[in-house]
């Protein structure tokens, strides 16, 4: 299954798979009935871009495609290769065209070359001179310009699952010949630490490959470090753990939503962002359902600000807490929004006469405050009278759900709207009913 073996290699070059059948892990895409695994048998290759987190195969992939359908390959890392260094790989690869023999052209961190050096691939590509194949852990639709993507077909690799990692551990402990000197717990654990990792996984074996039996779950956290969180704060883990978040609260459930909170700080997230979020979701998906949570949410950042962390991060929690077990509605943010859309509609229209102020003899003369009646001296407490300008009809933005506070609220509107119907010279229809909202997608 492997090269000849040489002791003075790292253990994740010992074992690094001489066939696609040895991959593990990656049978979604590599499989014989899969997508790569079609093209290999078919031995035709398009360009593609490889996208998955560190240590679950990608530069392997690409050395067993080029094998297996007899291209040259050419490696190049982003991070270390600028336009020279392509160019010299077009030549190159053109000069083999002529004598029938294709190129496979590897781009390790392919997202870190700029837009000017991605389109230096383009003709290349779209002539056959090479099959690109890019390496990415960040998603390239926001990374790599259209007009690439639009050359090459996106395959999502996955993070190693402990299936997949027991067997690297399995063909570990051949190679050495000898089981890992494990304890059934600290065996579970040191799966745990690789985080999906293969490469990291093998690293930690050849740290305690030779460490005197019996290795428990405490020797092991002393003798290697675990896997730091696959998070980077700016890029795309950040935003698919807040979107997690969100989701959880929206969705009511505390529980899923305190562990993304813990992954997010596990991972070196700010808690403040944090707090400038669950804020935002107070306001967005609580609302008047509960006209508590925002200030539940403010109060977690302030306890933040004055105690930092860790301390201050219970606050947070408790607030994720309680805006999860809220009850939920998008009544304001709806209305909000059909507002601003009839407002760019209506242009400049002026408040209706009867409203404004008339601080001056000419304005009170124009009829400015005329008629107006100040709702807490009439009976009822409600004078019904219209408050939208004048040759605008009246439109009903806010509705608000019979959930929580809102269910309070509906009545009183509806009380309200009878008042206005029955008002003398009133042109009102029957109350609308209340409309329960849907989530924003």
């Amino acid at each position: 299954m492997f090269e000849a073996d040489d002791a003075s290699r790292p253990l994740a070059d010992r074992l690094r798979p001489r066939t696609l059948r040895d991959v593990v892990g990656q049978d979604h895409l590599l499989a014989p009935d899969a997508p790569i695994g079609r093209m290999v048998d078919a031995h035709r290759l398009v360009s593609m871009v490889l996208w998955g987190p560190p240590g679950c195969g990608k530069t392997t992939i690409a050395r067993l495609l080029a094998e297996q359908t007899d291209l040259a390959f050419e490696p190049l890392s982003a991070t270390f290769s600028g336009v020279a260094d392509l160019r010299k790989v077009f030549s190159a690869a053109q000069r083999r065209r002529e004598v029938g023999q294709g190129t496979m052209l590897f781009v390790d961190e392919i997202h870190r070359f700029n837009r000017a050096q991605q389109d230096s691939f383009l003709p290349y590509v779209e002539d056959g001179t090479i099959v690109l194949v890019g390496a990415t852990t960040e998603n390239p639709s926001f990374e790599l310009n259209g007009a690439l993507l639009s050359r090459t077909q996106v395959f999502v690799l996955k993070r190693l699952d402990d299936a997949a990692l027991e067997t690297l551990i399995a063909r570990a402990e051949d190679l050495l010949g000898a089981p890992l000197p494990l304890t059934d717990d600290a065996r579970q654990a040191l799966v745990a630490m690789a985080d999906g990792d293969g490469r990291y996984l093998l690293n930690m074996i050849e740290q305690i490959h030779d460490l005197p039996a019996p290795v428990d779950t405490a020797a092991l956290a002393a003798a290697v470090q675990k896997r730091a969180p696959l998070y980077d704060k700016a890029q795309e883990g950040h935003y698919n753990l807040i979107s997690a978040l969100h989701k959880a609260m929206r969705g009511s459930d505390p529980d899923a939503a305190l562990y993304w909170v813990a992954r997010m700080l596990d991972g070196g997230e700010d808690p403040l962002f944090i707090a400038r979020r669950i804020t935002r979701f107070a306001n967005e998906d609580v609302g008047m359902a509960d006209p508590q949570a925002v200030q539940q949410a403010l109060a977690a950042w302030d306890v933040y600000e004055r105690l930092g962390s860790p301390e201050g991060e219970l606050a947070i929690a408790q607030a994720v807490v309680y805006l999860a077990t809220a009850p939920k509605s998008i009544g304001v943010y709806r209305g909000f929004r059909k507002a601003r859309a009839a407002a760019k509609r209506t242009g400049s229209l002026t408040p209706p006469a009867h409203i404004l102020n008339a601080p001056t003899r000419l304005m009170k003369d124009l009829g400015y405050g005329d008629g107006y009646q100040y709702d807490p001296d009439t009976e009822t407490g409600f004078s019904g009278a219209n408050y939208f300008p004048d040759g605008m009809p009246r439109e009903t933005f806010y509705q608000p759900t019979a959930r929580g506070y809102e269910r309070a609220i509906a009545e009183r509107l509806a009380h309200w709207a009878k008042l206005r119907a029955a008002a003398p010279g009133s042109s009102e229809a029957d109350p609308p009913g209340t409309a329960s909202n849907g989530p924003v997608t």
